[in-house]
């Protein structure tokens, strides 16, 4: 049964050891297009970018597969709590797989915590790359310059740091006539300071790139899933304007 917390998107499985034939082989013998995936809980063809991709480990239990990788014929969610819900409880994995369907009584949670660590690597990948602003000195230098795309604040920072760095990216956005950053705000300093192997990070900044397009998409799942502003930060109100 551990076969489900595997981490899908490190670690696919081989291909022989599923029966199922890919999506792509599935798609093909009956004239669908690749792009098109119905989602299990509406019955509406969605884009998979706003989808989780489900298959069937080897011992029948539903494994989400976040980067849409692993081998076999997979069963499509809409990216939210509500749809994932409505599938396991109608049973509906079961009858998509047609037969024996195993669903981890922590299913939501996991895909939560899966899409989390897509992020955080997309996060580690941005450092890497040099496609990144880190620290309160570095993010507010680029609002300034008006490149940023994105505001990746500590839920657990100050107000005061967060507050200037926003009303600094509003009023050049408007001067230069430039889109607002968008601001995600659901990850600790612990987190994201783990990801990018320092002792403390508050503030980070993406520019605008195809990085920063990659991460759009990944918090697009996810704020199916958790409130990207938290619901307790003080000027939330504020913040709420440039969320994802």
């Amino acid at each position: 049964m551990n076969t489900a917390h595997t981490d899908p998107t490190s670690h696919p499985l081989p291909t022989d050891m599923l029966e199922e034939e890919s999506d792509e082989a599935w798609a093909k013998k009956r004239g669908h297009k690749n792009r098109e995936r119905k989602c299990l809980a509406s019955g509406e063809v969605t884009d998979p970018r706003d989808m989780i991709r489900f298959v069937l480990s080897p011992d029948y239990v539903v494994t989400p597969d976040i980067v849409g990788k692993l081998p076999g014929r997979g069963a499509w969610v809409s990216a939210n709590k509500e749809a994932l819900n409505a599938v396991i409880k109608s049973k509906g994995f079961a009858r998509s797989f047609k037969g024996k369907a195993v669903v981890p009584d922590d299913m939501t949670t996991l895909v939560e915590d899966l899409l989390c660590r897509r992020i955080l690597g997309l996060i580690t990948m941005a450092r890497k790359s040099g496609h990144i602003y880190l620290g309160y000195d570095q993010v507010k230098t680029a609002a300034g310059e008006g490149t940023l795309a994105w505001r990746i604040e500590a839920k657990d920072g100050s107000e005061d740091g967060r507050s200037k760095i926003r009303t600094l990216s509003k009023a050049v956005a408007k001067e230069l006539e430039l889109p607002l950053p968008k601001v995600m705000g659901c990850f600790t300093n612990e987190e994201l300071a783990a990801a990018l192997s320092r002792e403390s990070v508050v503030h980070i900044g993406l520019p605008r790139g195809p990085m920063a397009k990659a991460l759009a998409q990944e918090v697009k799942r996810l704020a199916g899933f958790r409130d990207l502003v938290p619901p307790d930060w003080p000027d939330i109100a504020h913040e709420r304007q440039y969320g994802a």
